[in-house]
């Protein structure tokens, strides 16, 4: 006998960006930006928020392509605050046009991509690495669920993610494993007193399935949308 699963905590309309847009000098610059509210743990590689912890909101702003700050954490913290939110969160950046964003869902979760694929290659490469980051060209993942997941679940449902923009990109016709400034944001429920932690976010877990087939049609999306 088959053993039904649980329906999760959700909403509709999970991971709702909101679009943004900002002058600087006589370039018009754009942001997507989610407002999450409380009862989110979130792991991510991002500048501004990374690590793992209680986050309320993610920011995925537009740079210029000659972005030459040297301390883009703070002036991620800045753009924030312009754009009206407070507290713990996540920062990142891309020089895409991050209104060209993909979006997807599958089984409750949700994720969001852009994809700026100027600067591309693969990530084992005999090239010496750099103590600094390049600049950005980024391909940008945020992704939802509407559960609790443990600490190690929340790191393989990075891996699971990157998997999938892997797959993604070379579904796109690109031949690369992404950029040299990817980033990733994955963000659970916070468990409340009765609700279940999953201990799996592996491609063949029951959550990593539905994060990477999301990630895969958000990215595979948005790179399709930023060819030229």
């Amino acid at each position: 006998m088959t053993a039904a699963v649980p329906p999760p905590r959700s909403a509709p309309g999970l991971l709702d960006v909101r679009r943004l847009s900002r002058a600087e000098g006589e370039e018009w610059l754009h942001g997507l930006l989610w407002r999450a509210g409380d009862g989110w743990r979130m792991i991510s590689s991002a500048v501004l928020g990374g690590g793992i912890g209680e986050r309320s909101w993610v920011l995925n702003a537009q740079v210029s392509h000659g972005y030459t700050r040297t301390d883009p954490d703070r002036h991620l913290a800045e753009l924030a605050l312009d754009a009206g939110v407070r507290g713990p969160g996540v920062g990142l950046m891309t020089a895409a046009d991050v209104r060209a964003y993909g979006h997807a869902r599958d089984g409750g979760v949700e994720a969001v991509a852009t994809a700026g694929l100027g600067v591309r290659g693969w990530a084992a490469s005999p090239a010496e690495g750099t103590a600094t980051a390049a600049r950005p060209g980024t391909v940008n993942i945020v992704v939802a669920l509407p559960v609790a997941l443990t600490d190690a679940a929340l790191v393989n449902a990075v891996a699971t993610a990157t998997e999938a923009k892997v797959q993604a990109l070379l579904a796109a016709g690109y031949d690369c494993s992404g950029t040299p400034t990817d980033a990733v944001c994955v963000a659970a429920r916070s468990p409340a007193a009765d609700d279940e932690v999953h201990a799996f976010a592996g491609p063949r877990s029951l959550w990593g399935a539905r994060v990477a087939r999301a990630v895969h049609r958000a990215v595979h999306t948005a790179a399709r949308a930023g060819r030229p």
